[in-house]
């Protein structure tokens, strides 16, 4: 059930993203979109009381339960990313807006642009591990709670690697190659990132 419940809250995020995107920009209606989009937590919001609900009934905890906290994490964490950026690619194709800011590439800003990465998934493995937690002490039980406590080290690991990558490219900026020209676009289009590709869902959700 709780695989399931993954599965259909994962098509549902699509789903939602694509509807509200489609409300926004194909059919003109800005605000009735906006409010679908902010709709997309509420699928975490049911995964989380359906697993406790099933956790609460009796079931023995295990991997199910582990990856439910796992996507809590992940979907918190990156899922108003992707809504940005993708509502960005809408805008500009469905509504004649500008072309959306790529990332930084080189330098001092692709290592920005990658530190903040690693920091989203420390905030979702950070939540992943705390749902975890409080499923071991609600449990109170080592031997049942196998699963939940691997499910944290997965977590811990997921971070550390992300966070040698994000290290590579401060210890080792990446450079570009003889005749491309794009390093000095690329990092004024890094430091606008956080303000143009973001703008549409939060300036308009209140109109």
């Amino acid at each position: 059930m709780i695989v399931t419940l993954i599965v259909i809250c994962e098509v549902g995020f699509w789903v939602l993203l694509a509807a509200g995107l489609s409300l926004r920009y194909l059919a003109k209606m800005p605000r009735t979109g906006a409010a679908v989009l902010l709709c997309e937590p509420l699928l975490e919001v049911v995964l989380l009381v359906v697993t406790v609900l099933d956790l609460r009934a009796g079931a023995d905890p295990d991997w199910k339960h582990g990856l439910a906290a796992l996507y809590i994490g992940y979907t918190a964490a990156f899922g108003h990313y992707t809504v940005r950026w993708l509502d960005g690619h809408a805008r500009h194709r469905l509504a004649g807006g500008p072309p959306p800011v790529k990332p930084p590439r080189f330098g001092a800003a692709r290592a920005r642009h990658e530190v903040k990465l690693w920091l989203r998934t420390v905030a979702g493995a950070g939540l992943a591990a705390g749902l975890l937690q409080a499923g071991v002490w609600y449990v109170d039980d080592p031997e049942r709670t196998a699963s939940l406590t691997s499910w944290q080290g997965f977590a811990g690991r997921a971070v550390l690697i992300h966070g040698l990558i994000a290290l590579s490219y401060v210890l080792w900026p990446k450079k570009p190659k003889d005749g491309d020209g794009g390093h000095a676009p690329e990092a004024a289009a890094g430091a606008g990132a956080g303000k143009d590709a973001v703008g549409p869902v939060e300036d308009r959700a209140g109109r």
